[in-house]
């Protein structure tokens, strides 16, 4: 069974940074397409960044480009999310999400197969 545990989130202010990890247990990690989606409430659930398991190649959307970077340690099992000059709308529930053996990026969530839980990211004005 795979597992997703996010962690990292917290309450800061706006243009403070946090890194978010999503450790995943059971699977083989490598082979997996891991992506970043982020839900605020009363809204629907937006995709944020993906990193592809054959070549590291990555995939933001407009909004976070330049404040955001996604990454991953294979070793580790771990896909990390740094995120940069904050903002008040970038408050929600920040999700990590697992596709086995994707063949290209995907931007959006029915394509993912496995997910975390899920984990809070408050920035205060």
């Amino acid at each position: 069974q795979v597992r997703l545990v996010e962690s990292g989130g917290g309450l800061v202010q706006s243009g403070a940074s946090l890194k978010l990890s999503c450790a995943v247990s059971g699977g083989v990690f490598r082979t997996y397409l891991m992506a970043w989606f982020r839900q605020a409430p009363g809204k629907e659930r937006e995709f944020v960044a993906a990193v592809h398991w054959m070549n590291g190649e990555t995939d933001y959307a407009d909004a976070e480009k330049g404040r955001f970077t996604v990454s991953r340690d294979n070793s580790k099992n771990t896909v990390y999310l740094q995120m940069n000059k904050l903002i008040p709308e970038d408050t929600a529930t920040y999700y990590c999400a697992a596709k086995p053996r994707a063949t290209t990026l995907f931007n959006f969530d029915d394509a993912y197969q496995h997910w975390g839980q899920g984990i809070q990211v408050t920035v205060s004005s």
